[in-house]
């Protein structure tokens, strides 16, 4: 039995029998999973970009990769479809917006745009992540954004990082409102797909403390802030698990270059009161693609959704 697999079997036996309990044991989980992973600095070395790399992502494209969705969301599984969309931009680090011009002042980021698209009974769900990480890869994203819009309302949040993290939120829930804040600078969960995709041997790994996904915490109405995780590498598989949020997200990945993302699950109660439930988000690659995406905007360039399997 691998490593990844005894730390799934784990957490079956200990944490989800807690999802009808009150209690949590949380220092006995954390201690048995963290004793072989040392914890990460979040300040590290620059990553030496290697010219595969160069290569790749500094080719005048991004890469458009589809997925099929199946996404748990008040108590049920719903179809539907994911896309990543990962490009490199220059980003000017003092407003934290791209660039329009190159200067030797702006910062070279990897962006990940996530989407998801799938309906809830008769009205759609549409949700939009985007991560502005450094490909110097030894700091925090300097900027995270999420957006949900449904047929109820929408909301917005955005995480800046300045002196410390600076987040504005917005919501149509009475008790979410209209929000502005400031947290320490930690690892965030956001961050973790661009991340790997620079270095996944950069990840951290053991018991950390990490801001969960934009999106995950305003789906569950959770506070913004970060929570104890152990998180897990193995043979092309990252693990987060949250004991407090009874949440576990896993990433699968190619390990070689350029380490693209192949699949990923996420456990978690959906659902409210007796309708609740242990449901697993899952997305699973279709197709991918490398193009300049901006300029294919015409009528006729619609194929290309037809290629990615979208239509």
């Amino acid at each position: 039995m691998t490593k990844i697999n005894k730390i799934i079997l784990l957490i079956g036996i200990i944490t989800f029998p807690l999802l009808n309990s009150c209690k949590e044991n949380k220092t006995e989980i954390s201690e048995t999973l963290a004793i072989s992973e040392p914890e990460t600095e979040i300040l590290a070395p620059k990553t030496v970009l290697s010219n595969k790399f160069n290569d790749y992502w500094y080719n005048g494209e991004a890469e458009i990769t589809s997925y099929k969705l199946e996404q748990a969301r008040y108590g049920e599984l719903r179809d539907g479809k994911a896309v990543l969309v990962f490009v490199t931009e220059d980003f000017l680090p003092e407003i934290q917006v791209k660039a329009d011009n190159y200067s030797e002042k702006n910062t070279p980021i990897l962006k990940l745009n996530a989407t998801k698209n799938f309906n809830t009974g008769i009205y759609p769900y549409s949700i939009m992540q985007s991560t502005f990480y450094p490909v110097t890869n030894n700091q925090p994203a300097l900027k995270i954004s999420a957006s949900v819009q449904e047929w109820c309302g929408h909301v917005y949040t955005q995480l800046n990082s300045r002196e410390n993290f600076e987040v504005i939120s917005h919501s149509y829930f009475q008790n979410e409102a209209d929000q502005a804040f400031n947290i320490e600078k930690t690892w965030t969960e956001n961050e973790i797909w661009t991340k790997l995709r620079i270095d996944p041997q950069s990840l951290p790994v053991g018991e950390i403390d990490i801001i969960p996904s934009l999106e995950s915490l305003r789906l569950s109405h959770k506070t913004i802030k970060a929570y104890n995780a152990i998180a897990n590498l193995d043979n092309g598989t990252y693990m987060l698990f949250y004991p407090k949020l009874n949440r576990v997200l896993k990433i699968n990945f190619n390990t070689n270059f350029p380490y693209d993302i192949l699949s990923w699950e996420e456990i978690i109660v959906s659902g409210y009161g007796a309708s609740a439930k242990t449901l697993t988000t899952k997305a699973s690659k279709l197709e991918s693609i490398k193009s300049a995406y901006w300029s294919k905007n015409h009528n006729a360039d619609e194929t290309m959704r037809k290629t990615l399997l979208l239509e």
